[in-house]
């Protein structure tokens, strides 16, 4: 029988999938990628299905919008395996959303208090006698919360 050449070398695929070989082994070793070794002589090869370049998009997209490789292995799989719940899906998203609007609000915070920061700093370089007021200080928070 001759050999399945629909598989694609490790090179081939990070080629195809515009990312590196050591992108491609850590998706392998987290089992986010469907590989089989092959052995040719003395030396074993991983070969990857064809799907995987896809697989690689999906996985870069996801990350993009904040999965991690954690969060993305297990939907990754039952999306193809034809067993994903959407609405088990439709609840992470949410809640990554929801994740992602807080963090957009201590960032916002974080750049407010920045601003007044440097307000303060060029008003003290103009007036030497300027001194900031200790109470305004306590009024607003001073870590964003996560």
């Amino acid at each position: 029988m001759a050999p399945d050449t629909s598989f694609l070398l490790i090179g081939m695929l990070a080629n195809q999938a515009n990312t590196t070989k050591d992108t491609v082994r850590h998706y392998d070793q987290l089992g986010l990628l469907k590989s089989r070794k092959r052995q040719a002589g003395s030396r074993f090869y991983t070969e990857f299905h064809p799907e995987c370049v896809e697989r690689i998009e999906l996985i870069k997209s996801a990350q993009a919008i904040g999965f991690t490789l954690t969060e993305i292995k297990d939907s990754l799989n039952d999306y193809y395996d034809g067993h994903l719940d959407l609405n088990d899906q439709l609840i992470v998203t949410q809640q990554k959303l929801e994740q992602v609007q807080k963090q957009q609000a201590n960032i916002n915070l974080m750049v407010e208090l920045l601003t007044e920061r440097i307000a303060i700093l060029e008003r003290m370089k103009i007036d030497s006698s300027y001194k900031i007021n200790v109470e305004d200080c306590k009024t607003r928070p001073t870590e964003p919360h996560l």
